[in-house]
């Protein structure tokens, strides 16, 4: 159901509206184009008709469970001032959604964490890191209409870190992260079927790679907790990151999942989670932010044919487009401009954006979000809006409930407007719209992570 902002059990959201913006680092060497941003301003006000979803992982307020999903009209968020006072709708995890999944699974949704859109845009795709729930709504409703929770694996452990829709909208693919399981799920969104695919499960602390090594083994892949499951656009593919290091590429419709690339830890480094397909390949990250490895910004450009479980590990080999693994350096989250010119990789613990170039693989540049408006800005994930000009980014609050504190603890949570410049290789932090949820203490909960842009 829709609900609008009004009271919503102690939490709020407000629109803060900005006079200036932050400038982009120094370094991009592109200051010459900002006689160029008015035009780009103008051309945002011919949008087509959008929404962003953003999703608050704070409990529902005073539960142990459920979260928030705020909906913000594209338009609002549009304008060459920043944005207009424009409510969001809010959906309340801890209301209907929580009680179909305890009706269906005996258990409540903690931990509302990655979500995504079908192919045809007709429903959302919200996964619950904590307790392993995928719930699946009607986007046009907005009401819940299935959820499912992932199975006990490695040490009876099971969470849904994310679940991601196939292209052709027949499956969804699930990271199991602390149980180690990749798993999938059967989708018929016009039939309104949604059920377990059991029989494609792959264990991937038990399992067997190619080579002939264990999945899981000492400085091979020391952790195979399945991070972000990246599927190409032909379906052909899916790219798995590993928590503890080194990746898999598999046939996502193989029963069971199928192993066809194999990397080690040394080869692709932990915690990835980005990932986009351009120029003929795959951008995906991998950074910091866990105990095992606290700091790190890489990434790397995967190859989108050569695959076969008949290839030595390590093959086909990967570009490393960037590395850097100094102090308070991490990854997270990636984007391709609208002219498929750009690749945008976010820094949590720097409060920046790296730019790198599609056809070159160069670093053209680094978009700074820190300034008058947010010190610590701690940017997770991001979606752009149809016409590109603008970029919407989830800003992490101050006490995060996922990801290592060092990374994501952040000073203003909420969803930030970024106007984007040159043609993609720069942009401007034009706004942020707050998303609050204070306990009865008066703690800051709120916790932004997903953010999607639905296409009306």
């Amino acid at each position: 159901m829709r609900m609008s902002l009004g009271p919503f059990l102690g939490a709020a959201v407000g629109l803060c509206l900005l006079s200036a913006c932050v400038d982009p680092d120094g370094s991009t060497g592109l200051a010459a184009s900002e006689a160029a941003t008015e035009s780009e301003l103008g051309a945002a006000t011919e949008e087509k008709s959008f929404e962003v979803w953003a999703v608050d992982q704070s409990n529902t307020n005073g539960l142990t469970y459920g979260g928030t999903v705020y909906i913000y009209n594209g338009q609002g968020l549009m304008g060459a001032s920043g944005v207009n006072p424009a409510a969001a709708e809010v959906i309340d995890l801890g209301g209907e959604t929580a009680t179909l999944c305890f009706a269906q699974t005996g258990a409540n949704p903690v931990r509302p964490h990655m979500l995504f859109f079908n192919a045809a845009h007709t429903h959302a795709v919200l996964s619950f890191v904590a307790s392993g729930h995928v719930a699946i709504f009607d986007a046009e409703t907005r009401a819940p209409v299935a959820c499912l929770r992932s199975s006990p694996g490695a040490d009876g452990a099971r969470q849904a870190h994310a679940a991601v829709p196939a292209p052709d909208d027949s499956y969804i693919l699930v990271a199991n992260q602390n149980g180690k399981l990749l798993e999938r799920i059967a989708t018929d969104y016009a039939a309104g079927t949604f059920a377990w695919d059991h029989d494609a499960t792959l264990d991937l602390t038990r399992c067997i790679a190619p080579s002939g090594d264990p999945c899981q083994f000492p400085h091979i892949r020391p952790d195979n907790a399945p991070i972000c499951p990246i599927i190409d656009a032909s379906g052909t593919y899916g790219f798995i990151t590993l928590r503890g290091g080194g990746l898999f590429v598999v046939d996502p419709t193989a029963t069971p999942i199928q192993i066809v690339g194999e990397y080690d830890a040394t080869t692709v480094h932990g915690n990835g989670c980005g990932g986009v397909e351009a120029g003929g390949s795959m951008f995906i990250d991998s950074g910091g932010g866990t105990a095992a490895n606290l700091d790190q910004f890489d990434l790397y450009r995967f190859p989108l044919t050569g695959y076969a479980a008949t290839n030595a590990a390590n093959t086909p080999p990967p570009e490393v487009v960037f590395t850097d693994a100094s102090p308070d350096r991490d990854a997270h989250g990636t984007l391709l401009t609208k002219h498929a010119g750009s690749v945008w990789v976010l820094d949590r613990i720097r409060g920046v954006a790296e730019v790198f170039d599609v056809a070159t693989n160069a670093r053209t540049g680094t978009v700074d979000l820190k300034g008058p408006y947010s010190s610590d800005p701690a940017p997770d994930l991001m979606d752009m809006s149809p016409s590109g000009n603008r970029i919407f980014v989830t800003l992490r609050g101050p006490t995060p409930l996922s990801g290592d504190p060092h990374a994501s603890v952040g000073s203003t949570p909420g969803v930030g407007v970024i106007h984007v410049t040159a043609h993609g290789r720069s942009g401007k932090l034009k706004a942020i719209t707050p998303i609050t949820n204070k306990d009865g203490s008066g703690v800051e909960r709120a916790d932004p992570h997903a953010i999607r842009v639905r296409r009306l």
